[in-house]
């Protein structure tokens, strides 16, 4: 059970508020623990009938949803030598993976086609060269010829889906699911849990996010959108709905070398980190897959394309953008119907 009024849920870059339960004749539970490296946690109601279920209990349903989780891990983990994404790393031509990476794959090429380009799930070599990928290399700054080395063997324009076999036009082509299969394992745990009968539920894996229905009492799940700053400072508070949240962010991940500071978030087209103010973008969308696929597209374009694509494409997409001491909002129309207050 959560007792404070606002618990506090860390996202990668960005961060959410989730309300309080007041005890009803429905009851919160809690389940917490760690996957693809960070945390996660999902919080789902049970109505009187529900709570004598056994198969519905703590201890039964995170034995379920961690044993799912380790399958994500090892389908699309790096960071497993045998994983299906590892092994496809090493392929010199294709493999047949799963329907789950497949799906995943999919996805993040139609990202890559809407965006042209700036999303780009083949960006590992120069995430890594960078210091931010598996590899963990040491922080400094890579020569341009290393950079403009590494940027031939990149582009999504290399990769095919045909049925479940991934193909590669370039036997050194590494792909990287990191921006996207947070985002998918959150869909497999919510799309689990209604399967189940359960339909009041918030699922978080490392700060994306889906949520469904009401917690007891009928009340809204309560999130914020927030300021990045030290500190926890909200900027927004928000109502999502029956949808996924997702937010991209270069204030926590980077690393400074000689008074320059450089994002974790690599641009394709430069093979460098993202050099403009835009520190955070947040998406909503029913799929978690995809907002947290849009919301590095976007943070990568920046906060005049990116706004662009967000309004070209119909979006709910709020993003802030660092001027001075303070930030600017800015957020297409069909975001707006999600705030909580005026401002």
């Amino acid at each position: 059970m959560v007792k404070s009024l606002l618990h506090w849920l860390a996202l990668t870059g960005l961060a959410f508020f989730v309300s309080s339960c007041v005890k009803t004749e429905s009851t919160l539970l809690h389940i917490q623990g760690q996957t693809m490296g960070t945390y996660y946690q999902v919080k789902y109601v049970l109505d009187t009938n529900q709570q004598n279920n056994k198969k519905l209990s703590i201890e039964t349903l995170q034995a379920e949803i961690d044993k799912r989780l380790e399958l994500v891990n090892d389908q699309m983990s790096t960071y497993r030598p045998d994983s299906e994404l590892s092994r496809f790393n090493r392929a010199e031509k294709s493999l047949i993976v799963s329907d789950a990476t497949r799906r995943v794959v999919e996805d993040a090429l139609l990202l890559f086609k809407q965006s042209n380009g700036a999303y780009d799930i083949t960006v590992g070599p120069l995430v890594n060269i960078w210091g931010f990928g598996p590899d963990k290399k040491p922080n400094k700054v890579p020569s341009d010829e290393l950079i403009a080395e590494k940027r031939k063997i990149v582009g999504s324009q290399y990769l095919s889906v045909e049925g479940n076999r991934l193909s590669k036009s370039i036997p050194e082509l590494y792909l990287d699911l990191s921006s996207i299969a947070k985002g998918y394992g959150v869909d497999l745990i919510a799309d689990y849990l209604q399967q189940l009968g359960i339909n009041n539920y918030l699922v978080d894996i490392g700060g994306e996010l889906r949520v469904h229905g009401f917690k007891p009492a009928n009340e809204q799940w309560t999130l914020a959108i927030e300021r990045p700053v030290a500190g926890q400072n909200v900027q927004r508070l928000i109502h999502i709905g029956d949808n996924a949240i997702a937010t991209s962010g270069d204030y926590r991940n980077y690393f400074e070398s000689d008074g320059i500071r450089y994002s974790h978030t690599i641009d394709p087209q430069t093979g460098k980190p993202i050099n403009h103010k835009l520190v955070s973008v947040t998406v909503i969308d029913k799929s978690s897959m995809h907002a947290d696929g849009l919301a590095t597209a976007i943070t990568v374009l920046g906060p005049t394309a990116g706004l662009a694509f967000a309004k070209e494409q119909h979006l709910p997409v709020f993003l802030l953008v660092k001027a001075g001491d303070d930030f600017i909002e800015q957020f297409t129309s069909e975001f707006e119907p999600y705030f909580l207050e005026e401002k």
